[in-house]
């Protein structure tokens, strides 16, 4: 018995301190399907409504759960996320389709009867045959656009 106690004392480094990934992953989780309203996608606030709302043993947990909330709040708002409730992210669906911009750009009053566009644009809607009651303005595209490869 008292071989036990030492050796578990000896090799104390292998059984504790190590945070597994799984246990992050199912508190970020969980802390994302209760307290979603609140979350946002900046680690510093998710990080201060972590420790307000869990009893976290340490700040190295705290901070790797915050993070790792807040990556699955990116991913979220980009499109749904395994292993979160389908119904926080229908709802995320729909607040994305209820969105109105508050000018629209195809408003003809605000825009004096003319729609502003580039050339692409000009040349695509007069080969579909669309007639527009208005004037269609050809506007440059601008600086070019320089992608990743």
């Amino acid at each position: 018995m008292a071989v036990d106690c030492i050796s578990k004392f000896k090799y104390k480094k292998l059984f504790y301190g190590r945070v597994r990934t799984k246990t992050v992953k199912r508190a970020s989780k969980v802390l994302i399907e209760k307290y979603y309203p609140k979350l946002t996608q900046d680690f510093e606030t998710n990080k201060r409504l972590t420790s307000e709302i869990a009893e976290i043993q340490s700040k190295r947990l705290r901070n790797k759960i915050a993070g790792y909330t807040t990556h699955l709040m990116k991913r979220i708002q980009k499109g749904p996320v395994r292993g979160i409730s389908f119904k926080l992210q229908e709802e995320e669906r729909e607040r994305k389709d209820q969105y109105v911009p508050k000018v629209s750009a195809l408003d003809l009053e605000k825009n004096k009867g003319a729609l502003y566009v580039d050339e692409d644009t000009d040349a695509m809607i007069k080969s579909l045959g669309f007639k527009v009651p208005t004037n269609i303005v050809a506007v440059s595209s601008g600086a070019q656009r320089r992608y990743r490869k």
